[in-house]
This record gives C-alpha cells, structure tokens and sequence, in this order.
C-alpha cells in the first residue's frame, strides 16, 4: 500500500476491494478476514500518512436481518456469519484508523460483469423450472449505481466533506424470487420469447446455504439523502441497462 500511494499520490481512495465468496468464508474466514478486515485496515493507515480520505464499500450483512423495517446507520451491527464478520471489522478497522473516512452500506449488488444474480439467472435461461427464496427481502443495487454514489461524495467532499457511516438503498422493495422474475420479464421483452423458467417461490430452509442469510436486507438512505442530496435509485431501471449490456434486443 505504501509504494501504491507513493506511485498515485492520491487525492481520495475508494476501497472496492474484496473477499465476497460467502458461503466459502465459513471455511475461509482468516482469508476473509485477512482482505475485509486487515486489508481495510492497511488502506486506512496509508490514508493517514498521506493526508487523504477514504471511501469504503460495506454491506448489509453485518447485520441480522431480524428488524421488520430497512436498517438505519444507528441500528446495532450483528452479523450471522464469517463474511459479515469480516467486514464489520473492516468498518471498525477503518473508523478506528482514519478520522476522514466515509463508509457506505449498499446490498444485494449486481452488474454486467463479475457474478451476481443476474448473471446467475442468465446462465439458466433454458431450465424448466427454478426455485428461488422468497422470504429474504431486500433492494437490488446495480454497480452503476453505486460508482454515480460515490463519485457525487468525492464531489461534494472537495468543499463540505461529511465523513462517517452511511446506506445506500435502492428502491423498490423485492424478494430473491420478485427480482429473478423481473430479470425474466426483462429478458422475455428483450429477446421476443414466450418460454422462460417457471419460477417456484420456497422459504430459505428448503435452500440451505453453508452461510446464514439475513431475511431483511433493506437499507434506509435517509442520512445519505440528508447529508449529500442523494436518494434511493430505481434498481430496475439499472436492471435494463444491465440486461442491453449483455442481451442485445431482438430483431425479430
């Protein structure tokens, strides 16, 4: 980090950087640890040396996912398992470090490239049927979506910088098997086809997972909005511009 620092000379840094295979932190949790927390950590350290602030991407599992309503920055962190673990001590880490970061909570992210759940979705287009959880909630968050986020915070900071803890959350509320039906609804209209998976609605314990997942996964962005002007994005107006980036639309 030090020699990166000594190359860029940055102005600020964004910390996009990590250990995000869930269900394998269980087995791996000094790797994840050693990315989210001790990573995070050493960022932090080479901002204070150099007199800059820090931007760095959380999640909503630190959280339990048992409160009814989206989750406020105020509201107590405690993560059901390694992957939550390991990036709450990278907040704690950070926070701890460096007085000028800014720490942003976003959830259930997707884009056209990486795997997430659209790409997911995408690869079994041709199965006759798919079941998807339908009792965790939360708010798919593109990538895009966060990238605009962040570059309206460096903005804003060069002036009135506002560090601390914030969420972004993106609207409108779904479930696992809402947001796979909207991408197969998308995709339908995109390529001209009648026949897509049918979707079956089950609970979490009929797909078990070696990871815990919070049932709720909302995000309140109320001190966002206050603070920088920034309110929740529509997450399927992203998921169509997703869907253009890898399916062009049918000519027939």
């Amino acid at each position: 980090m030090a020699a990166a620092f000594a190359d860029y000379r940055p102005d600020a840094v964004i910390n996009a950087a990590a250990y995000t295979r869930v269900d394998q932190a269980e087995d791996e949790s000094e790797a994840a640890f050693a990315v989210n927390a001790e990573g995070a950590r050493h960022i932090a350290k080479a901002c204070v040396a150099n007199g800059c602030p820090l931007l760095h991407i959380s999640t909503d599992y630190v959280f339990d996912g048992a409160k009814r309503g989206p989750y406020a920055e105020s509201d107590p962190a405690a993560p059901i398992n390694a992957y939550g673990r390991s990036k709450l001590a990278g907040e704690q880490a950070v926070a701890e470090v460096l007085d000028a970061h800014l720490i942003l909570r976003v959830a259930w992210v997707f884009s056209a490239t990486g795997g997430n759940f659209v790409k997911t979705m995408l690869n079994l287009i041709d199965r006759h049927e798919l079941r998807v959880v339908n009792d965790q909630r939360g708010a798919p968050t593109a990538a895009r979506s966060i990238a605009a986020v962040l570059w309206r915070i460096l903005e804003r900071m060069a002036t009135t910088p506002r560090f601390g803890l914030y969420h972004f959350g993106c609207e409108p509320p779904t479930t696992w098997h809402g947001f796979a039906a909207t991408i197969f609804a998308g995709l339908a209209e995109r390529e001209n086809r009648g026949a897509m998976p049918k979707l079956i609605p089950i609970p979490t314990a009929e797909y078990p997972t070696r990871a815990a997942r919070p049932p709720n996964s909302l995000l309140n962005g109320a001190r966002l909005q206050r603070h920088y002007g920034i309110g929740p994005a529509d997450w399927r107006t992203e998921l169509e511009k997703v869907l253009a980036a890898l399916i062009p639309r049918s000519r027939t």
